[in-house]
């Protein structure tokens, strides 16, 4: 069976869990990602922001995806982040994302040198010819120090293989309703952000969302609250949720965040996070567990 390209739904960005001693534990991952899978996900993602990618060596990257592969059903979306300085280096990544079965990748643009719109253009054109697989733009300027506006992801949107953007840039909804305002139906348009803004992003047209992976299981109801038209009991498992949702998104610690709730939960081993992320201090983890607790988690 041929993995789907199909990005809509809720995509979690996969936490990478590493050992005490700072290896890549192939354990607790193929434990997170069957975790995934019971929450009723529509698919993964692997080397997003969340995933610690920064800190992956080309080897760990093709483990990763290996152990990925093993503990998916065969028909899910994989999505592979690629975040190069150059093209030639985003072609290899993509490459490398589809011999190891991705079936999308999801780019950022070149950023050591911010390019000119026009560059942009040929990045993207040349990552989606070159590189084997579906393209998804990721708009996070707030990291790239490159922003693309609206019209010029619609101009992305006309190529060959370019089929989805994750909108994050803030704010996320007016942007993500002024995209898909402006590109064909068939471009997928997601949120981003560890969906701080999934109900008014899914207002808006966002067709899917990419948080992180901590709490897909909370996360899948309020989904399917709001598409079986309930947007009230959809607001309200959001809102039960956003404590931990805005928790999770705190510069520096937001990787070690994540794992610690994992850890909590039995579902990985080690918080160990890779510099240049921090660990969280033990006040923050004391304010992390009282929103635990409130979850019941």
């Amino acid at each position: 069976m041929t993995r789907s390209p199909d990005v809509r739904g809720l995509i979690p960005v996969l936490a990478t869990p590493f050992t005490d001693a700072g290896d890549v534990d192939h354990p607790s991952l193929a434990r997170l990602v069957e975790f995934q899978v019971g929450s009723g996900v529509a698919g993964v993602a692997v080397f997003g922001f969340a995933s610690e990618g920064f800190a992956l060596t080309a080897r760990e990257r093709a483990e990763i995806l290996r152990t990925v592969t093993g503990s998916i059903p065969a028909h899910l979306p994989l999505v592979a982040g690629v975040a190069a300085t150059g093209t030639r280096d985003a072609v290899e990544q993509a490459r490398a994302a589809a011999d190891g079965g991705a079936s999308v990748v999801m780019v950022v643009p070149p950023h050591m040198v911010k390019p000119s719109p026009a560059q942009v253009v040929d990045f993207y054109g040349a990552v989606a010819a070159g590189g084997g697989l579906p393209v998804m733009v990721q708009d996070a300027p707030a990291s790239t120090g490159v922003t693309m506006p609206v019209p010029l992801i619609a101009e992305l949107s006309k190529l060959d293989g370019v089929d989805s953007v994750k909108v994050e840039t803030q704010p996320t909804t007016p942007k993500v309703g002024a995209v898909v305002d402006a590109v064909a139906g068939d471009f997928a348009v997601l949120g981003g952000q560890n969906a701080l803004f999934l109900l008014e992003e899914y207002a808006r047209g966002a067709v899917g969302t990419m948080p992180a992976c901590e709490f897909v299981d909370l996360l899948a109801p309020v989904l399917a609250a709001w598409h079986a038209g309930d947007p009230a009991a959809a607001r309200a498992g959001f809102n039960r949720l956003l404590p931990l949702v805005r928790f999770g998104l705190q510069p520096g610690i937001a990787w070690s965040i994540h794992k610690h709730v994992l850890v909590r939960r039995g579902i990985i081993g080690s918080a160990v996070v890779r510099p240049p992320a921090s660990d969280a201090d033990p006040g923050t983890l004391a304010a992390l567990g009282d929103i635990l607790a409130d979850l019941g988690l």
